[in-house]
């Protein structure tokens, strides 16, 4: 009789453990194991966009959220060394101009990705950085003028992406617009772009070029990967619910959690 109550205490307890299980989201048991560290690198050595804050916070909330990552915020360039590194699995820059950095923390810097990190870069992370040849090869682009301030059309050019590919075929916003320059075409992955047709291309700020107006890709340098996204000049851009999901999924991708 014994033996009876024990097993049927056992069985209880196991169709208990399973009901819990069953309760708790798979993403999140996936993630249970491991919880990343992102670097968010925000100094501006130009011009400095008043969407920073929102964008820290909002990177934030993301990684605790998803309990993806956790986040640690910086604008001082000692942050770049081998050993402090070792700490993190992706670096994201919403960054203007030359930053102040040596020649160890930069080699520091682009070996992290390169050994097979993440990077991600945000709007301003492309104005950013013109006088290093190993920097547009890690980002793939440069800013070059931003014709149009407005609400746009943006169009999905690889619909089976992991990163954007939920946004469907096109979508529209309201934000600054970079046009590109020395885009690294031929090793770039285009995500989205600019519709054309849903700005005035007679601006005389217009550039326009073969690759037209890219607006997010991935990149792989050495073994790293890379995303970047030009959108994120507006607050409001940070606050859609669709711009927080792309981020997940971009620093997620770069950090090779997302296949």
């Amino acid at each position: 009789m014994r033996k009876l109550k024990v097993a049927r205490g056992v069985g209880i307890v196991a169709t208990l453990m399973v009901a819990v299980f069953a309760l708790v989201p798979q993403t999140a048991m996936a993630r249970s194991h491991k919880k990343a560290h992102l670097l968010f690198f925000t100094l501006s050595a130009g011009f400095k966009h008043a969407s920073i804050p929102t964008a820290v916070q909002v990177i934030t909330q993301i990684g605790d959220k998803s309990g993806a990552w956790d986040t640690t915020t910086s604008q001082d360039v000692s942050v770049f060394t081998p050993e402090n590194l070792k700490h993190y699995d992706a670096i994201m820059f919403y960054t203007t101009g030359e930053l102040p950095m040596s020649d160890a923390e930069k080699a520091a810097f682009i070996h992290f990705v390169r050994s097979g990190h993440g990077f991600v870069g945000v709007h301003s992370a492309t104005d950013t950085f013109y006088m290093w040849p190993d920097y547009l090869e890690l980002i793939g682009g440069y800013f070059n003028d931003h014709p149009w301030h407005q609400k746009v059309t943006v169009d999905v050019t690889d619909p089976n992406s992991p990163i954007v590919g939920f946004l469907g075929k096109s979508f529209q916003v309201y934000d600054e617009i970079y046009q590109i320059s020395d885009f690294q075409y031929k090793t770039s992955h285009v995500l989205l772009k600019l519709d054309p047709s849903s700005v005035n291309i007679h601006n005389p700020r217009v550039r326009r070029r073969f690759y037209s107006w890219p607006l997010a890709w991935t990149r792989h340098d050495g073994k790293g990967r890379v995303f970047y996204c030009a959108l994120g000049h507006e607050d409001s851009t940070w606050h859609s619910e669709w711009f927080q999901k792309m981020m997940l999924n971009g620093i997620e991708w770069s950090m090779g959690t997302l296949k």
